[in-house]
C-alpha cells in the first residue's frame, strides 16, 4: 500500500464533525467489531421516519422533528434521552430514533470508523423501493482489507425491509447497479444512458436534483455529511435549466467523486477552494423552508 492510499485510508477512519461521538464515544467501546454486528445495532437504535407505519408505528409531529438532527453526537444525545442503557441493546419502536436513510448512514459510518474500519457515507439513488425509478437514497461505503475494495451497505434494510422490497441481493454488499452513487447518475444521464425523471424523491426529479446529491455526495466524501434536504452554494432549483457552466462543473464532480481515491487530492483542493461546493455555516433546509446554522 502506497502512502497516499495509507492516507487516504487514515481520513476516513478518523472522527469528524458529523461522525464523531462526542462525549458518548466511550461507548462505542462495548460494540462489536465486524460490520454485520454493527448495523444490527443501527438497525436496533433507529427508526425510518418513512417507514414507521410498517412497523405499526404512528409518529407524532414532534419525534419526525428528530431526523433534522445531523451530528451523531446530537443523535446519541435525544437517542440516549429517550433510553439510556448501552448502544448495544436494541430499543424498543416507540424509544428508537427516528430519522431517514442518511441517519443510518452516518451511525453506521461513525461506529466503522471508532473500530478502526475506514468508511464514508454515499449520497446517490437506490433502484430497489421501486421497480422502475431510482430514489433518493444514502448508503455506507467501507473498506474491506481482506478484499482490498470499497463495500456499499445498506444499514437501513433489515428484515421487515427485505421482504417488503423483496430484495434479490445482500444488503451487506449491494450491487453498484442498484445503488447508484450520484455521479454515476448524472453521469449515466448526460450521457443518455438514463432518464433523469426517473431520479429523485415524490414528485422532485430530474437533473436539477441529481445535481444537488453531486454536491452532497461531494461534501460527504470531504466528511461533511449534511441532511439529504439542505442546500447551499453551487445547488440548483427545480425551476430552470441548467447553463453550460453549471452542466460543465458538475460534469466534473462527477467525474471525481466516481473516483474519489484516485483524484483524492483533486477532490480536497476543490471542495475546499470552491465557495460553492464547501458547506458553510448556515445551509437552507427546504423540508423546514429555514437558514439553519450548521
Amino acid at each position: 500500500m502506497t502512502t497516499q492510499e495509507q492516507e487516504i485510508l487514515d481520513f476516513y477512519t478518523r472522527p469528524a464533525a458529523m461522525t464523531s461521538g462526542g462525549a458518548h464515544a466511550p461507548r462505542f467501546d462495548e460494540l462489536p467489531g465486524d460490520v454485520a454486528s454493527l448495523v444490527r445495532v443501527v438497525q436496533g437504535l433507529l427508526l425510518h421516519q418513512h417507514w414507521a407505519q410498517a412497523y405499526g408505528v404512528e409518529l407524532p409531529d414532534e419525534r419526525r422533528g428528530e431526523s433534522h438532527l445531523r451530528p451523531v453526537d446530537r443523535m446519541l444525545d435525544r437517542l440516549l434521552a429517550h433510553d439510556d442503557r448501552p448502544l448495544s441493546a436494541a430499543r424498543p419502536l416507540d424509544t428508537r430514533l427516528v430519522g431517514v436513510c442518511r441517519h443510518f448512514a452516518v451511525l453506521l459510518v461513525a461506529l466503522l470508523r471508532a473500530k478502526g474500519i475506514p468508511a464514508r457515507a454515499r449520497c446517490g439513488f437506490g433502484g430497489y423501493f421501486h421497480s422502475v425509478d431510482f430514489v433518493d437514497h444514502w448508503v455506507c461505503e467501507h473498506w474491506s482489507a481482506a478484499e482490498a475494495r470499497w463495500v456499499l451497505v445498506d444499514a437501513q434494510i433489515d428484515q421487515i425491509q427485505r421482504e417488503a422490497l423483496k430484495l434479490d441481493f445482500d444488503v451487506l454488499d449491494v450491487p453498484r447497479d442498484r445503488f447508484l452513487i450520484a455521479g454515476d447518475a448524472w453521469a449515466q444521464c448526460r450521457a443518455g444512458e438514463a432518464d433523469p425523471s426517473k431520479f429523485g424523491f415524490l414528485d422532485m426529479r430530474g437533473l436539477w436534483f441529481i445535481e444537488g446529491n453531486v454536491v452532497r455526495d461531494l461534501a460527504a466524501l470531504n466528511n461533511m455529511e449534511m441532511l439529504p434536504w439542505d442546500d447551499w452554494g453551487a445547488m440548483s432549483s427545480a425551476d430552470g435549466p441548467l447553463g453550460e457552466d453549471q452542466l460543465a462543473l458538475f460534469d466534473r464532480l462527477a467525474a471525481i467523486t466516481r473516483s474519489p481515491d484516485a483524484r483524492f487530492a483533486e477532490l480536497r483542493q476543490l471542495y475546499e477552494g470552491d465557495a460553492r461546493l464547501r458547506v458553510p455555516a448556515t445551509v437552507f433546509n427546504a423540508v423546514l423552508n429555514r437558514p439553519e446554522t450548521v
